[in-house]
């Protein structure tokens, strides 16, 4: 299996840890674009108008300098700097011994910065969207469309793609051929501030199951222990399941 999660924005700060090693994460084949994508950041950070070419407040000049320091600041486990509502809710940390090393394996979180890393890659915190058109690499979710397509359909080997990720996100990848068979988006009904959530207790969910899914409908069966659900067929050639999913 596969569960494909969106970045969150707010990101806790290591304080200490090894500085980064792009060779040492997750799909070292990535190390060039990443690399392109750190120093093209950086440049971007150190103009006047930083804030508005990436798209964020004026006020966060503190997150802003970070992505000057890239490559020296400290770094810490993925699942530990990405924060927010959808990890609050996926807690990777309280997972069980067997839940968490299915988390290692199971989770990926499409990055703007670094295409993709797993739970336990060393990560500085950064401030970067997919949605950025960052000079010279342009629209970033078309800089990583090549790159995540030549190493993600090996990541997902036989099982269901569960799509967790945002709209903003899921440009970066999408899934071809007989892998769009088993793509599975979770969508939360009538949930606005509440559906990042949801899809972090989906994800913890499925860690803490471990039921090797590789179907939709295996996956809406096991879903189903925790949630209301309802699986939606593709409605064109290409396109990924929808699985309706409602906390009780």
């Amino acid at each position: 299996m596969l569960i494909l999660l969106p970045p969150s924005e707010g990101k806790t700060v290591a304080t200490r840890g090894r500085p980064l090693d792009l060779g040492r994460l997750s799909f070292p084949e990535l190390s060039q674009t990443r690399a392109a994508v750190a120093q093209a950041v950086a440049d971007v950070s150190l103009l006047g108008d930083a804030a508005t070419r990436l798209g964020v407040s004026p006020n966060l000049t503190a997150e802003i300098a970070r992505n000057t320091r890239l490559l020296t600041a400290p770094t810490a486990a993925a699942g530990r700097v990405y924060s927010g509502v959808l990890y609050e809710a996926l807690d990777v940390a309280s997972l069980d011994p067997a839940a968490r090393r299915r988390a290692n394996r199971w989770l990926l979180v499409v990055s703007a910065l670094f295409g993709a890393v797993r739970m336990g890659d060393h990560i500085p915190a950064y401030r970067l969207s997919m949605a950025v058109n960052l000079p010279p690499l342009g629209p970033l979710a078309s800089a990583w469309r090549g790159p995540l397509a030549a190493v993600l359909p090996g990541a997902a080997g036989r099982g269901v793609i569960v799509d967790c990720r945002s709209s903003t996100y899921a440009g970066a990848w999408v899934p071809q051929g007989p892998l769009a068979q088993r793509w599975v988006q979770i969508r939360v009904p009538g949930a606005t501030h509440l559906a990042k959530y949801t899809r972090g207790l989906v994800a913890r969910h499925l860690c803490r199951v471990g039921a090797e899914v590789r179907t939709p409908s295996a996956l809406a069966d096991v879903v189903g222990l925790r949630f209301d659900v309802e699986l939606s067929a593709p409605t064109r050639t290409g396109a990924p399941w929808i699985l309706d999913a409602t906390a009780r």
